[in-house]
């Protein structure tokens, strides 16, 4: 199938949707569509864009749907508040119908004239995913250690590692998309996703700019290595249940060494060393039985947890913006069923 679709996406009959999100992005809007509206037409006639408002405070749904008013291939989703970059991806990546997606951030720091280098990877490589990788990372010194220190954790406690100095910018094929978003994981890090889902995937360097400070601040980068290790991860639960043995273990033997210098030696535990050992056995065997609850409780929670991934306030579209309409097998994918 790989091959088919390649042959497919060689020619100019191909249909593209480009997603984006929209946060504090109201400066952008008008040169990023331009941007991209220049390089789609090198590639194909048939585009669309899905632009995902997630609950910008500044003007930024109004400025899209200006836009919308003067190019009718524009959608904007407006969600119902601010669920996050991650979950807004994937709420625009569901109503895509291209053949192809190119999801893309559009604050410009990944030049959209890279969907031309991708398109030619995947093409001459039948790759379901081309994405991009920063061969260095940007910002200072502190910037590039922080995230030096997030993937080493990554990398270590994941369950799977995920490619290094990874950004937004890919372009996918629509059974690769389809997979995608038919996961049900509703505490979930997009890129580990965009792992686990598989297809051929390939990486290209992309030179990410510094336009703008980074929002991702100290708090909030410790924030999200917990979440993705907590999601992703059994490795800390093994490790807790390990740990918990290995006191166990410890304590025990912190006992016969007590017993034989007793009998032994005639020596006599002091009540403050008993009450010691007494505690890291019990508090041992406390945590090796929480660290056994705690991977049925792990699995049952990424089961039971169903809440969508975000509510849509309204979609936005121009009375003749269906520019696939004409094609039945362009529909957008649900990632919302039960």
């Amino acid at each position: 199938m790989g091959q088919a679709m390649a042959r497919s996406i060689s020619t100019s009959d191909f249909t593209l949707s480009i997603v984006t999100t929209l946060y504090r992005s109201s400066a952008t809007i008008a040169a990023f569509h331009a941007r991209c509206s220049a390089v789609a037409a090198t590639l194909t006639s048939r585009v669309e864009f899905i632009l995902v408002d997630d609950g910008s405070p500044d003007d930024s749904l109004a400025v899209a749907r200006s836009l919308m008013a003067q190019d009718s291939r524009v959608v904007v989703l407006e969600l119902a508040r601010n669920f996050g970059h991650h979950k807004a991806m994937m709420t625009g990546l569901a109503h895509a119908r291209g053949d192809l997606v190119f999801l893309i951030d559009c604050d410009l720091e990944e030049p959209p004239e890279v969907l031309t280098r991708f398109h030619a990877e995947m093409t001459a490589g039948a790759w379901d995913v081309v994405y991009g990788v920063q061969n260095r990372r940007r910002g200072g010194l502190f910037e590039r250690l922080s995230g030096a220190v997030f993937f080493t954790l990554v990398e270590a406690l994941s369950d799977l590692p995920l490619p290094r100095n990874l950004i937004t910018a890919r372009l996918m094929s629509r059974p690769y998309v389809q997979a995608l978003v038919a996961h049900r994981d509703r505490e979930m890090q997009i890129s580990h996703l965009w792992a686990i889902t598989g297809f051929r995937q390939t990486a290209l360097p992309v030179e990410k700019l510094s336009l703008s400070p980074t929002s991702y601040s100290l708090g909030r980068k410790i924030d999200m290595a917990v979440k993705h290790i907590t999601t992703t991860s059994t490795k800390i639960l093994y490790f807790i249940l390990y740990s918990g043995f290995a006191i166990s273990a410890a304590s025990v033997a912190y006992i016969c060494y007590s017993l034989f210098k007793y009998f032994v030696y005639g020596a006599v535990v002091s009540g403050y060393y008993s009450l010691i050992v007494s505690l890291w056995f019990f508090g041992g065997v406390t945590i090796f039985i929480l660290g056994i609850l705690g991977i049925y409780i792990a699995n049952i929670l990424s089961e039971v947890k169903r809440r969508p991934y975000t509510h849509l306030r309204a979609i936005h579209r121009a009375d003749d913006g269906e520019p696939f309409a004409d094609d039945p097998t362009h529909s957008p994918m649900d990632p919302f069923r039960p």
